[in-house]
């Protein structure tokens, strides 16, 4: 009985490392790259026509990141299964991710060696973990399983998805009509989404607000030009 083909598409930023990922593909006959994408906006306008069974998703890309979009996708498609491919390999990051809704994770040095096996796992329903990440990991995510997640009740969590892009670009030092022009929204928009976010992280300043980021994961304070 012929194995089922598996549908993968590709959402990264780097058109190079997009074209890395493809030539691992072409060499299994078990999958195969139906539709890729450069930002989380065009794989929100591509996925429905491309119906892939699994997505390799980026976290850092312009405008909405990765785990954004693998939250608010997962509200859309719930069948399809997400595996976060980043250079990030902080614990915070990873268990947000699986707890946004991805069933795998590797960084992106690990790709070459990983990928097959990590799209095998997933294919057949399994979490896939990259084994180059830490064990700190594989902790914090069965103490977040338990409900024993340490700061769970974190308010940003509070925040909608919208807001938390927009939290995510004034903390990289974006001024608002950048927000908004990246966003797709007013200018006015962005205010009120920095005012809500402001308040419900009980901030009172960007200075705060990117403390706060740097804190989560979101950026990297070494290379803040803000």
């Amino acid at each position: 009985m012929k194995e089922q083909m598996h549908r993968v598409m590709i959402v990264d930023d780097h058109p190079l490392f997009r074209e890395g990922l493809k030539a691992l593909i072409g060499r299994s006959d078990r999958f195969r790259v139906c539709g890729e994408a450069g930002t989380a906006q065009e794989a929100l306008s591509l996925v429905k026509d491309v119906r892939p069974d699994i997505m390799l998703v980026d976290i850092t890309m312009p405008g909405k990141n990765g785990i954004a979009f693998i939250r608010e996708l997962r509200q859309i498609m719930p069948e399809i299964q997400f595996i976060i491919v980043s250079m990030h390999a902080n614990a915070d990051y990873i268990v947000e991710a699986f707890q946004a809704g991805a069933t795998g994770y590797m960084v992106k040095d690990s790709a070459s060696e990983g990928l097959i096996r990590g799209l095998n796992n997933v294919a057949r329903g399994q979490i896939f973990l990259d084994s180059a990440l830490s064990g700190e990991v594989v902790d914090k995510l069965l103490k977040s399983r338990n409900g024993r997640q340490a700061g769970s009740d974190d308010p940003y969590k509070l925040l909608t998805p919208r807001e938390q892009e927009v939290m995510r670009l004034l903390a990289e030092g974006l001024v608002t009509k950048e927000v908004a022009e990246r966003l797709y929204i007013s200018p006015k928009t962005v205010e009120n989404h920095r005012a809500n976010i402001m308040k419900k992280l009980g901030l009172q300043s960007t200075v705060e607000l990117v403390r706060y980021a740097a804190k989560l994961g979101l950026i990297d304070l070494d290379t803040w030009a803000g």
